[in-house]
């Protein structure tokens, strides 16, 4: 029984996030939660707070008593929409600001 969890339009860009990802993909829950609280990067409270609305989904709604034996099975990033601001230059000019977003997915199941 695979729960699945997504964060959706998330300001931080996708290559800063899957730095994260990578690091926690195939983990033991807990294992993953102790190793983003001792990250510095600003997105691991991000993916800390989507592994925990997996967890809880888990426990409430798919009935997983045993929360020691879920792992983290899949964990991707997928690129958003990006917002397009413009900054001011010199001699009238202006350029482009790409501010991204990001959808993160993660998919907890259980290891038997």
């Amino acid at each position: 029984m695979a729960v699945k969890s997504i964060g959706r339009y998330r300001r931080v860009s996708p290559r800063k996030a899957r730095l994260v990802v990578d690091m926690i993909r195939g983990r033991y829950v807990q294992e993953a939660l102790d190793i983003l609280q001792n990250t510095p990067k600003a997105v691991a409270r991000t993916i800390e707070k989507i592994i925990r609305v997996g967890v809880a989904n888990a426990e409430n709604n798919e009935e997983i008593s045993d929360l020691d034996t879920l792992y983290i099975k899949e964990a991707y990033v997928d690129q958003g929409p990006t917002m397009k601001r413009f900054r001011p230059r010199a001699m009238g000019r202006a350029t482009r600001i790409r501010k991204r977003t990001s959808h993160i997915t993660i998919i907890l199941d259980e290891k038997l």
